[in-house]
Formats: C-alpha cells, sequence, structure tokens
C-alpha cells in the first residue's frame, strides 16, 4: 500500500449560542470528513485524514464552510499537517495500530 502523500489533523471549534449545538455541528464535519472515503481517524480532540495535499487543503476549508452553514456564528480551527510529496508519510495505521489491538 502506497504511503499517504499528506496527512491533515483538524479540530473545529464552532460559536454558538447553545453548547449542546458544538456536538450537532462537530458531527456535521466529522460525517463529511468520513464521506470524502478517504483514511479516517476520529480521537476525542481532533480528526485525522490522509491522503493528497491539494485534496486534504480543500477539506479543511469546507469544514469552516460547513460550521457556517450548520449554524455557527464563527468558527475557530486548529490544524496540523504533515506532507510529504516524495516519500509519503506514515499512514493512521502505522501511528496508531499497536494502541488498538
Amino acid at each position: 500500500m502506497k504511503q499517504p502523500e499528506a496527512s491533515l489533523a483538524i479540530q473545529v471549534l464552532p460559536k454558538t449560542a447553545e453548547g449542546d449545538e458544538v456536538i450537532r455541528i462537530v458531527d456535521a464535519v466529522i460525517a463529511y470528513i468520513k464521506s470524502t472515503g478517504l483514511g479516517v481517524f476520529v480521537g476525542p480532540f481532533e480528526t485525522t485524514v490522509e491522503g493528497g495535499f491539494d485534496q486534504l487543503m480543500e477539506i479543511a476549508k469546507e469544514c469552516q464552510l460547513i460550521c457556517i452553514r450548520e449554524g455557527a456564528e464563527a468558527v475557530s480551527a486548529y490544524i496540523k499537517v504533515a506532507y510529504n510529496p516524495a516519500a509519503g508519510v506514515w499512514s493512521i495505521d502505522k501511528k496508531t495500530a499497536k494502541h488498538h489491538g
């Protein structure tokens, strides 16, 4: 299996008047990320997705837009990116499988 070119970890924090709305909006973002068909790992603070760099940058953008469309008045996001177009980056599985056996 070819290593992914890039890995993106994203945490979105939608600003809403009702605290419970945050979970609903974050769930919509996670559903979108899963719908991409890429490798995804959902953690308690952030979601990690792996694939091509350009596609991951578009996903990061769309996550912000989803928050607003879902009713957030604003959104903050914390994003980490690993990118190595020549050799690829370590996959989610390589980094986490031993902890989820």
